[in-house]
């Protein structure tokens, strides 16, 4: 939380004290210099262009909005314009206060060159929370040197439809990977003196039918089970600095104007006390979109009073419509005052409003200094967690294509839309397709290798027969003979499928691309059939940003290996797990779906959730959460816990681990839950906690893993969050599908869940 000085919080309230209505309204607003044709987020072209930058913050400015992220920009001249900029607002505007500077940071920071990393769903398929705060680190460095003060990230709404075009944004399924993971990027990004921005404070992701900006129709026991405990968990653990509020209306209430979440949850019950900014355009979207204000006016007053700080990217309702709204006194100025004092307060606590601020910007005059955005040590990140996110879904044998004991394939088909297409790694977030794809013919500044350029530099010696065989997303099967062709001559055909990312209706995973089919897009499934027709062994690669329904591809390949958007170093990673270099340690954060028609689906469901009793139509996943094969075997014996556990204790559960291949490997111990008998229905399996470990060809170790029996609560028939006394099954499996188990029982009295319980299991390896 908030580590203001005294001086520091006397400096912001001297400051509120000085200002006129003008002024104060400058400090809750953004600007955003945005030019026609430029598309980045939604209705975009829907609202008027706004003055001048040096106009508009004639009275001051709160936020300058995405100054690197909007287009191609060199990043040492863009400093050095930003450090002029700066300057001019603490020379020329009578308070001196200088613009907390934002920007998109989902995949990498978001500027021309800069390390493009795995999108947050590959985060959650790692399940390496120390990974990633390691990657938030070092976009947070990048960030700093650049002058950019808060990054909009991460996203921590739960995946609840593989529809939904957002997925790829999202980290899991299950909000307890969502929670780890998530706090552990804040406290990375945080750790390098810039404040993180949860992101879509809630429900946006449990949209009817996945469509974007849909209804929500949760009732409040998910809402507090599922969709609030990561936010929970970035604000309690990780101390973010900063949330916005998500675009979604729940039961009718838009998010925006709902101070019972603003507030109540978010401040009242979880002590927050950051800064709260709108998703773009999202308080002028309670007017233009969801009817509940009749005026720009009434929307800002709505979002104030519950507890919207800035108007993000620009002034539409904050600045003159609001300001009329004060001086009718429809609006109370002191909930004007009290987004302005946390705005002093968030830029105190960045070192803007200190004497030191000003003068370095004075010492930083001269030439712009070259800034290396993609250093070797960012990209050996980027590799890092691409090898680790790459999960093996299933193998008869034919991977890897190489390696120790293997003679390497004399020709191999490298067919399909995904092959040789760099575009192909990124997620929609990524500076390339979020940006780059509207300035075509501009070279990206990063080296990527694609899938093919990688594959030929692992398997030297090996012929590579390429054919592209279709488009992702169009029905053009004028390639297939081409495909079948080459895959007939080869003694392995590697298929590489899936998405392009893109925005609003430009691609087929991102913010605004839904689905309504679950089948790979265009004819890419009919692709996979040919080349499987011909009878030669297929390696079927999807790299995409959601999971799609094939099953399939799971009963017919020879081996399936998902990928989700691996950034820039995902063809090398990829091509290093299919020649057998890395072995593959990723699991499934979010389940493959059995079909369009099951969905919703989670694997958090409870005993009537899966169907297959009740149902002629079964909801069963091909491939559950957690599932992910590895190049050798483990065996999860001697599983321990602990006698009868006090409701408000910790389970100790212990389980001895064993590498029982010839090839060292990682493996994630995963340690599920099941309270049998509950007052309200309770998932058939829970994730309670979870360790990767790496262990050579037949070593043995001892994880030990201490439970709060909070993770094992949940909002009772009265909607209070309780931990039940009662029986629990526990298990360690490669899945969320039940494996060998032990009971236990939790006593005595129902424990009521506070804000003080723990909520982390943690792990050892003995």
């Amino acid at each position: 939380m908030s580590h203001l000085t005294s001086q520091q919080e006397e400096r912001a309230r001297e400051l509120l004290a000085r200002m006129t209505l003008e002024e104060k309204l400058a400090q809750v607003v953004g600007f955003w210099e945005k030019e026609d044709g430029e598309a980045v987020a939604p209705l975009q072209g829907e609202f008027g262009a706004t003055s001048g930058l040096d106009d508009f913050a004639r009275d001051g400015l709160g936020h300058l909005t995405r100054a690197y992220g909007t287009r191609p920009v060199d990043a040492g001249e863009r400093a050095a314009w930003l450090r002029g900029f700066q300057r001019r607002l603490v020379e020329q505007t009578r308070l001196g206060i200088p613009a907390i500077v934002h920007e998109e940071c989902l995949t990498g920071l978001s500027a021309w060159g800069a390390t493009t990393f795995p999108t947050p769903v590959a985060w959650g398929a790692s399940f390496d929370p120390e990974l990633v705060e390691e990657m938030g680190a070092a976009i947070g460095a990048s960030m700093r040197a650049l002058g950019i003060h808060q990054g909009l990230a991460p996203v921590l709404d739960v995946v609840r439809d593989p529809r939904w075009g957002r997925v790829e944004e999202c980290i899991s399924e299950d909000p307890y990977v969502v929670g780890t993971v998530g706090t552990s990027y804040v406290r990375g990004l945080q750790s390098a003196g810039v404040h993180a921005t949860l992101k879509h404070f809630v429900g946006y992701s449990a949209s009817q039918a996945g469509r974007n900006f849909a209804p929500v129709h949760v009732g409040p026991r998910e809402l507090a089970d599922v969709l609030l405990p990561p936010f929970e968990m970035a604000v309690l653990d990780g101390e973010v600095r900063s949330v916005m509020s998500a675009y979604t209306e729940i039961d009718g209430v838009p998010v925006a104007s709902n101070p019972e979440l603003l507030t109540g949850v978010l401040r009242d019950t979880w002590g927050f006390d950051g800064t709260v900014v709108a998703d773009y355009f999202g308080v002028a979207f309670l007017h233009h979109l969801h009817h509940v204000a009749d005026s720009l006016g009434e929307a800002a007053g709505q979002a104030l009073a519950a507890g919207v700080d800035v108007e993000l990217p620009t002034g539409d309702a904050y600045l003159a419509p609001l300001a009329e709204r004060v001086r009718s006194g429809a609006v109370d100025e002191a909930l004007v005052d009290r987004a302005v004092l946390r705005v002093l307060r968030e830029k105190a606590e960045l070192g803007l409003l200190d004497p030191g601020f000003a003068a370095g910007l004075q010492e930083a005059d001269g030439a712009p200094a070259p800034i290396d955005l993609d250093p070797p040590e960012h990209r050996a990140l980027a590799l890092r967690l691409a090898e680790e996110s790459v999960v093996l879904v299933t193998n008869d044998g034919t991977l890897p294509l190489a390696g120790p004991g293997r003679t390497a394939p004399g020709r191999v088909a490298v067919i399909g839309p995904n092959a040789d297409r760099s575009d192909a790694l990124f997620g929609c977030y990524s500076f390339v397709n979020h940006v780059l794809a509207q300035h075509p013919g501009v070279e990206p500044r990063i080296d990527a290798p694609t899938v093919l350029e990688a594959l030929r530099a692992e398997l030297d010696g090996t012929e590579l027969v390429v054919a592209t065989g279709s488009h992702v997303d169009d029905d053009d099967r004028s390639g297939f003979a081409e495909a079948v062709d080459a895959a007939r001559g080869a003694d392995v055909a590697v298929v590489v499928v899936g998405d392009q990312a893109g925005l609003f209706g430009r691609g087929t995973s991102g913010e605004g691309c839904d689905t309504d089919d679950l089948e790979l897009p265009g004819v890419q499934r009919e692709l996979v059939e040919e080349v499987l027709a011909t009878g030669t062994p297929v390696v079927l690669v999807l790299l995409t940003g959601r999971p799609y329904a094939v099953g399939w591809a799971i009963e017919r390949c020879a081996a399936v290996v998902q990928t989700f958007f691996p950034g820039e170093e995902g063809g090398t990673a990829l091509a290093r797990v299919l020649a057998g270099r890395v072995n593959p340690s990723g699991r499934l954060p979010v389940s493959l779906p059995r079909s369009a028609g099951a969905q919703p689906y989670s694997y958090l469901h409870p005993a009537l959730g899966e169907g297959d009793e009740v149902s002629n139509l079964p909801t069963t996943a091909p491939a559950p959460f957690g599932h992910g094969l590895s190049y050798t075997t483990f065996e999860h014996t001697d599983l321990e816990v602990g006698g009868e556990t006090p409701t408000d204790g910790v389970l100790g559960v212990r389980v001895r681990v064993t590498n029982t291949g010839d090839r060292a490997g990682d493996d994630v111990v995963q340690l599920y839950g099941r309270d049998l008998v509950a007052s309200v229905t309770r998932p058939v399996a829970q994730l309670l906690g979870y360790r990767r470990l790496h262990l050579e060809a037949g070593e043995s170790a001892v994880v030990e893993l201490r439970v709060p029996t909070t993770r094992l609560a949940f909002a009772g028939r009265d909607l209070a969050r309780v931990v039940e006394p009662g029986e629990i099954d526990l298990w360690v499996g490669t899945s969320a599908v039940r494996d060998v188990q032990v009971r236990t029982r939790l006593v005595g009295d129902v424990h009521h869940v506070d804000v003080s319980s723990p909520r982390w299991t943690t792990a050892e390896v003995r």
